[in-house]
């Protein structure tokens, strides 16, 4: 029997009993674009690795790919390579899927599609949440199919039922523990030039210690070839030191002193050296103001004894003679490294360098003299100025010690236990004094180390040492410092990277709203390590070339590592008070048992002295639901008047049975 023709009007009207288009046959929701922009920015900047690994896991993308691609950059950058269209594609060659991933060309078209590397994260947080989605629409189909099929067990939709806990609202997932500390990332070594990085990984391999170490006094130690010597000119009127302040934090028995003589040794021969070359001059001026003072006080006894006019011819040649004695100076021997020293003693040995000096100490101990130990006052002042560069002026009984441009350098390995310590004193971080460091906190190695490892090869040692020797030795005579500019597309790197950092800095919710002193700080420090990086690719001098674009890149990296490092150290130095305050509100809640809670009955159980007002609560509540701890929940109104029903904190089910 031939259907009866539907009339034009209901063409559009589907049948009740038909099955309607299945959900997992439509295009599942996707961006590609900005799947191809994560990617690209990837390549384009490796300092938004470490960002783009918070927002999304390479399993977001829809396309396979973009998944495939953004392993191999992983990978890659892993391996402390470099990550670009030509090692991306060599990589991907080599493990038979370049084809499949659209070959090379497609590598520089995924990096002609970024619109902003700066906008990674963003990116980045686009293709995560439609990956939610679809596996949302994935867990939901699963759910349902099982339900109307006869041959679906129990087990079988329970199953389905745990595996769509990331995206069923209902389901609560596994908390992450407050008290874990995160991985910290591994210094990049391929960040620094070949030369430099290569010994870095020698010296670790030779004494079994962390790269880090290493890689963080090699920063040192290029900044006592260049502080006081050099400036970088970031923009405008603005200019930085290249002195920087570097910590490294390792427990006993990790070799420090080891490694502190394999990567100070250079700057001990240049001091030697330097010493030698003074030591005539020091001598020829001993000798003439010997002779000067002499026949001053000759020149004073002959006009005591005379009388009359002659009496006063003589006077006035023994003043003139007694002024030329006292305007001689005697040099100082030259003087790059000092250990631990008063703070007295610094600022005279800088006031005689000329403004420059280095603390390099494989311990603690400048710590305990800065706070006092042996005059009972803390005196911060030499420190807090010879990092910045500030105009230094010290009144002594017997002279006058004046600096127009301090340059000190800070070199310190501690163990974790002194950064705590410090970290108690509020003179350190009132004045500043711990916003100015960088910190490394490297896992140690102790109970993995390699017995009879590989020596420092002959030839990676030979250069190393002739570079650095070269390069302080280029920069010691220079009185007006060496004015180091940013190429174009350096500057436009690091303002992107100032973009990126800027909304970080919020008290409220920024990651490093917290630790907002240091961070404050960390776009100087960034201009700082681009400079002495950009000295080291250039020991010998020659033609003047600024900063470029590779090289801010590879300072940016950098920073990003000491970024998430003092992220973890000031926690050690108990800086985050929202994280204190986040555990005592776990005691709290797991205490009362609740189901969910009003935030007025909450603090109502906490204490006044450590939450004095409700602002103290939302930051805590807040760390708690990223953690997975709690759920914020507004029930719905139930009338058109009167007030709305008062948001309320749903608790994770682990708590209320005690097992936080």
């Amino acid at each position: 029997m031939t259907p009866e023709a539907v009339p034009e009007q209901y063409a559009s009207v589907v049948p009740l009993r038909a099955a309607p288009p299945s959900s997992m046959e439509r295009v599942q929701p996707h961006d590609l674009d900005a799947e191809q922009a994560v990617v690209g920015a990837l390549m384009l900047a490796p300092e938004a690795i470490a960002v783009v690994a918070g927002a999304m896991d390479p399993a977001d993308h829809y396309r396979p790919a973009h998944e495939t691609i953004h392993r191999a950059i992983l990978d890659l950058h892993g391996q402390g390579q470099p990550v670009d269209p030509i090692t991306l594609g060599h990589h991907l060659d080599h493990a038979g899927v370049l084809g499949k991933v659209g070959g090379r060309q497609y590598l520089h078209t995924l990096v002609d599609a970024v619109p902003s590397s700066s906008h990674a994260e963003y990116y980045a947080d686009i293709v995560h949440q439609l990956a939610r989605r679809r596996r949302s629409i994935e867990a939901g189909t699963r759910i349902v199919q099982l339900g109307m099929s006869p041959d679906a067990t129990d087990d079988d939709v329970r199953e389905a039922l745990a595996l769509s806990a990331e995206t069923v609202p209902d389901t609560w997932a596994e908390p992450i523990p407050l008290n874990v500390q995160p991985k910290l990332p591994s210094f990049p070594i391929h960040a620094l030039p070949g030369w430099l990085g290569e010994y870095v990984a020698a010296v670790a391999e030779e004494t079994q210690t962390p790269r880090d170490m290493a890689a963080a006094l090699a920063l040192s130690v290029l900044s006592t070839a260049a502080g006081g010597r050099s400036v970088v000119q970031v923009r405008g009127r603005w200019r930085e030191p290249t002195n920087l302040f570097v910590v490294v934090a390792l427990g006993p028995a990790n070799r420090k002193s080891a490694v502190f003589a394999a990567m100070t040794s250079p700057l001990y021969e240049a001091e030697k050296s330097l010493v030698e070359g003074a030591n005539l001059t020091i001598v020829e001026a001993e000798v003439t103001a010997k002779m000067a003072r002499e026949a001053a006080d000759r020149a004073a006894a002959q006009a005591a004894k005379a009388e009359g006019p002659e009496r006063d011819n003589l006077i006035a040649e023994a003043i003139g003679l007694a002024q030329t004695a006292e305007s001689l100076t005697v040099p100082a021997r030259p003087r790059l490294l000092a250990d631990d020293a008063t703070p007295e003693v610094i600022t005279t040995l800088m006031a005689e360098q000329g403004g420059r000096l280095a603390v390099m100490s494989a311990e603690g101990g400048i710590f305990d003299i800065m706070a006092g130990r042996y005059s009972g006052i803390p005196n911060l002042e030499v420190f807090l100025k010879g990092h910045a560069g500030d105009r230094m002026r010290v009144d002594r009984r017997s002279r006058e010690e004046f600096m127009e441009a301090p340059a000190l350098t800070m070199g310190l390995a501690v163990q974790p236990a002194v950064l705590e310590d410090i970290g108690k004193n509020r003179g350190f971080d009132g004045r500043g004094l711990l916003a100015r460091f960088l910190y490394c906190l490297p896992e140690s190695l102790v109970g993995h180390r390699r017995i009879n490892p590989d020596p420092v090869p002959a030839a990676v040692a030979a250069t190393y040492e002739r570079n650095v020797y070269a390069l302080t030795l280029r920069l010691a005579d220079w009185t007006d410092p060496l004015l180091i500019q940013l190429a174009p597309d350096a500057d436009r790197a690091l303002i992107a990277y100032e973009e990126r950092l800027e909304p970080q800095l919020k008290a409220k919710g920024g990651r490093l709203g917290h630790v907002s002193k240091w961070a404050g700080k960390l776009i100087g420090a960034t201009a700082r390590i681009a400079a002495l990086v950009h000295l080291a690719h250039h020991v010998d001098g020659g033609k003047q070339e600024p900063v470029t674009e590779a090289t801010m890149r590879a300072a940016i990296e950098i920073a990003d590592y000491f970024a998430a490092h003092a992220l973890t150290v000031f926690d050690l130095m108990g800086a985050d008070a929202t994280q204190t305050r986040a555990r005592t509100l776990l005691d709290v809640l797991t205490a009362n048992g609740w189901e969910s809670v009003s935030r007025r009955d909450l603090f109502a159980k906490l204490s006044r002295s450590e939450f004095p007002t409700v602002a103290e609560l939302e930051p805590a509540a807040a760390l708690l639901e990223e953690h997975g701890y709690l759920r914020s929940d507004t029930p719905p109104r139930t009338g058109k008047r009167g007030r709305p029903p008062a948001p309320r904190y749903l608790v994770h089910p682990h708590l209320r049975e005690g097992q936080a």
